[in-house]
């Protein structure tokens, strides 16, 4: 049996009026998710745990098999694996986004214009990221690239207490009171300040104001975690996998798991990110003897946070045709038994334009053990309808790999 888990990140919504009272799901055109939902078990799983802030570290933690309240340290800790950072366990790693703030008001009365920067590359964000880290780093503090505009700040034998914000959730809000707090939170303020006088004339930012992209003139300091212990998938659940992912977050994870990421070219983590390739990577690491697929994809996750319906519909609509269309078909021609988990991480409602902690829908299909139709589809309401509710989202791993609860 090959396994291959489908996740469509921020998929699941609310219903819109600019939708027909729709969700994003209900509303696009998903044929072959239906199928799965029709031809499986579908149901809810509650991937956040109540105690934890919604967020996709501690969704996909459960996605994936793992307790969060048992694991979860924070999120940059698997960010750092994926960027080859090594943690020692006196280290506090943060996240380090490159955002784009508002203009001439003092620090703290300017507003999140961006929290990507207008999807900064990688080559204009490591110029960027490398003059902070030559004027704040030290010692104690280090600075490293990442992706586009998600970066890494690592702190040496760093204190554990932070009230820290992610920038998505505060879009179009003043960051007054979103601000770093805690008890070295004033440092962390001051970097951050500092960064607005490194980054706001950089050359790099002059060329993109000329050229009408948003500036990348501050950093953002959140999400910090320390090393955490987590038994790998050979440990768990006795197989070899991959992990295929644009975000490091995720590959981290997988990284921690014992899976091995799959690097694809073009993968963007937005609505443009190279579907086949993702699909292709797949197909070839299964061929390969691997036993077990974890593919993400990030679209309908960014599209929410942007608050752009349209794209996140068609995100959503990709994912449905370019992935879960091309792997069952190509699957069944393998003639292998095989097992598919689609599934939305969280929800991510283009209302709020941030994540949410209610249950979620998932469909577990397999190629021996095809369900009669029922008429169901992949939605939120039908999955609620089936009366299937994981409260302990981690334990579907359990059943998705036939490993008793």
């Amino acid at each position: 049996m090959k396994y291959l888990v489908i996740v469509g990140d921020g998929m699941a919504d609310y219903p819109m009026e600019q939708l027909d009272n729709k969700t994003a799901l209900q509303y696009a055109r998903t044929p072959n998710f239906d199928l799965l939902a029709d031809e499986g078990v579908l149901g809810l799983v509650q991937t956040i745990p109540g105690d934890l802030p919604p967020g996709s570290d501690t969704a996909n933690l459960s996605v994936m098999g793992y307790d969060p309240l048992k694991y979860y340290t924070g999120r940059s800790p698997f960010e750092a694996i994926s960027l080859g950072v090594n943690l020692s366990p006196e280290d506090v790693s943060f996240r380090c986004n490159l955002v784009t703030l508002s203009g001439d008001q003092a620090y703290a009365e300017k507003t999140m214009v961006d929290y990507c920067a207008g999807e900064i590359s990688s080559e204009e964000a490591a110029e960027l990221i490398n003059a902070v880290g030559s004027a704040l780093g030290s010692e104690e503090i280090d600075f490293h690239t990442g992706f586009r505009y998600r970066h890494l700040m690592v702190w040496h034998g760093a204190v554990d207490q932070w009230q820290l914000t992610p920038p998505h959730d505060i879009s179009g809000q003043r960051i007054s009171d979103h601000l770093p707090s805690g008890k070295e939170g004033s440092r962390l303020r001051q970097m951050m300040e500092k960064s607005w006088n490194i980054l706001a004339d950089h050359p790099v930012n002059k060329n993109r104001i000329e050229k009408g992209l948003n500036p990348a003139n501050s950093i953002w300091i959140w999400g910090a975690g320390r090393k955490p212990l987590i038994p790998s998938y050979a440990e768990k659940y006795g197989l070899k996998g991959s992990v295929i992912s644009a975000v490091d977050l995720v590959k981290g994870i997988g990284l921690f798991a014992g899976l091995t990421p799959i690097n694809v070219e073009g993968a963007t983590g937005y609505i443009d990110t190279n579907y086949k390739g993702k699909v292709d990577a797949a197909l070839n690491a299964l061929k390969q003897g691997h036993d077990y697929i974890y593919l993400h994809v990030e679209a309908p996750d960014e599209c929410s946070h942007r608050f752009e319906i349209e794209n996140k519909i068609k995100a959503i609509e990709l994912i449905d045709r370019e992935v879960v269309k091309v792997l069952r078909e190509e699957m069944d021609k393998s003639g292998t038994d095989y097992s598919i988990l689609l599934i939305t991480d969280h929800a991510t409602p283009l209302s709020l334009g941030t994540h949410t902690s209610e249950a979620v829908p998932f469909v577990i299909f397999r190629s021996n053990d095809i369900q009669d139709s029922r008429g169901s589809q992949f939605t939120e309401s039908c999955a609620a309808d089936t009366g299937i509710l994981y409260k302990e989202g981690f334990k579907l791993m359990d059943t998705f790999l036939g490993k008793k609860n």
